[in-house]
């Protein structure tokens, strides 16, 4: 059944249903029309005994006269007056003086009327029903016979079933022609979004399904699957750009680190100029490792796969490590390193990937902003804590602050230079994977850089399987 067709599908689905409707109906129908014809039955050997009992009120009268007057009908209706004891009095023709009830049923009919069904009665072979009913004539109490052939209601009811059962099969297979036919016409749509999703591909962008204007469920999935699309195509996008800058970020430092091979090897006439080259060479392969590690970390962030190995951590303690790394960098520029945070505030978090986003941030500010810079944390609404970096300097341009943490973002003016531009995007990330964000300000010549991390009620230690690159990143 799953093989076929979905329009073949609903279908057949369809016919089953309409047979179980047809079924019920045309059972309901022939009991309904059943039950009538013997409520009509009853009430017409009801009618018919009254009328005889007001007859054979007179003892002069006869059920014999009677056989083709007004009350009696030939070959279809008859009567029969019987004494207490069963016996035949007077009946209409061709019943003759057989008893048409037992005596059984002769002394039930004396205290109330009674209604029997015999399969016939003496010159009619047919189904047929009897009511007794008591009568007194003469001062004497006799039961009074009448019945009627049941041959017309089962006529009625043979006509019924016939006419059922072949408008029944001709109503089906109408219906599940049409059920087909409506199946069809709501697949249309969905094959037409179907051959055009067969027709996308990466070398078309901007291409997408079309929605049918119906207002159901069709144009909502269409609706749906578009944004889908239009999501993969920005997510395409970006891997496409991440791809190209990261190529660009590699090919300086490569270059670079070929060109002082070169030197190296075919143009150093001294020790000095050697050693110098070859330093020089160190540098760019330290550079290259360092960027291979941050775009390793955001790779493992996009992958859902970045480690952290969430503990409790003191915030004055990370804040005093992270100064301690960069306290000989601010002293040889001059710039005090300051730390603020209260006493007792504790956060869960991954210490070494806090320090390396606090560490970036850090060297962010040295490198290009100005006067103090302040480490500082603070606890936040909704039992978040908030871990800031502040500087005084150039600050951010307002437009750079709205994609500071897209990837390989940089400052045009006054903070650019210098770096990948992969500092803030790694920021964000560890910020993220911690389930909180990253937040940026500039604005009076103050620059405040700071992440956010709610505090879960019971930390995990361990939030991924995977460990991804631990190496620092400068800033933008």
């Amino acid at each position: 059944m799953r093989r076929l067709p979905i329009r073949v599908r609903v279908a057949a689905a369809f016919a089953l249903a309409m047979a179980i409707v047809l079924s019920g109906t045309g059972l309901f129908l022939y009991a309904k029309l059943g039950t009538d014809l013997n409520r009509a039955l009853n009430q017409d050997l009801r009618l018919r005994g009254q009328d005889l009992s007001a007859l054979l009120a007179d003892p002069s009268a006869s059920l014999a006269g009677e056989s083709r007057g007004r009350l009696i009908e030939t070959g279809e209706s008859f009567a029969q007056l019987m004494d207490p004891g069963g016996r035949a009095l007077d009946s209409t023709r061709p019943i003759g003086h057989r008893a048409l009830l037992t005596t059984r049923q002769v002394r039930r009919a004396s205290r109330h009327a009674v209604f029997v069904d015999v399969p016939g009665v003496p010159g009619l072979d047919e189904s047929t029903r009897l009511l007794g009913l008591p009568i007194v004539r003469g001062g004497q109490r006799l039961v009074l016979v009448v019945g009627a052939t049941r041959e017309n209601r089962a006529e009625a009811l043979r006509s019924l079933r016939t006419e059922l059962l072949v408008a029944g099969p001709f109503a089906l297979v109408l219906a599940t022609a049409l059920g087909y036919l409506l199946a069809g016409a709501g697949l249309r749509a969905v094959e037409a979004m179907r051959r055009r999703a067969a027709a996308i591909s990466a070398d078309r962008p901007g291409e997408r399904l079309p929605v049918p204007p119906t207002g159901d469920e069709l144009e909502r999935l269409g609706t749906t699957l578009n944004g889908m699309l239009a999501r993969l195509e920005a997510a395409l996008e970006r891997e496409r750009g991440f791809v190209a800058e990261a190529g660009h970020e590699l090919r300086t430092p490569l270059a670079l680190l070929r060109a002082e091979l070169d030197f190296a090897l075919h143009h150093a006439e001294s020790e000095e100029e050697l050693r110098n080259a070859l330093r020089d060479a160190s540098a760019e392969t330290d550079r290259l490792v360092q960027l291979a590690g941050d775009l390793l970390l955001i790779a493992s962030s996009d992958a859902g796969g970045l480690a952290l190995r969430v503990e409790p951590v003191a915030a004055a303690e990370l804040l005093e490590s992270v100064r301690n790394r960069f306290a000989w960098r601010a002293e040889e520029a001059g710039r005090p390193l300051a730390v603020d945070a209260p006493a007792g505030l504790e956060l869960n978090g991954d210490r070494i990937r806090l320090e390396q986003a606090l560490g970036n941030l850090a060297e962010n500010a040295l490198r290009h902003g100005g006067g103090e810079v302040r480490l500082w944390a603070r606890p936040a609404a909704d039992d978040a804590v908030e871990l800031h970096v502040i500087d005084h300097g150039p600050g951010f341009d307002t437009q750079f602050v709205d994609r500071a943490f897209e990837r390989f973002s940089r400052a045009a003016e006054g903070r650019s230079g210098g770096g990948a531009g992969l500092g803030l995007a790694i920021v964000e990330a560890i910020a993220r994977a911690h389930g909180g964000s990253a937040r940026a300000e500039s604005s009076g010549g103050v620059t405040d850089v700071w992440v956010v991390l709610p505090q879960p009620a019971e930390p995990s230690t361990t939030r991924s399987t995977s460990r991804a690159a631990s190496s620092m990143s400068p800033r933008t």
